[in-house]
């Protein structure tokens, strides 16, 4: 679970809980109740799953088929 704070958007979330906004997708996918939400008040609470594992930072090359 990740609390937000005043003015911050979907990006700036996503980097504060997967360390990179790439995955900001991911993020909204996990809210879809909020995705008319562009700026956050203060205190909205956000699902924050982990990462699935084709999700992470692994070259092609070292992922399994």
């Amino acid at each position: 679970m990740y609390t937000t704070r005043q003015g911050e958007c979907w990006d700036e979330a996503a980097k504060e809980v997967y360390g990179n906004e790439k995955y900001v997708g991911y993020l909204m996918q996990s809210n879809l109740p909020f995705l008319d939400t562009m700026v956050f008040s203060a205190g909205t609470e956000l699902n924050t799953p982990e990462l699935p594992a084709e999700e992470t930072d692994i070259p092609p090359w070292r992922k399994q088929a």
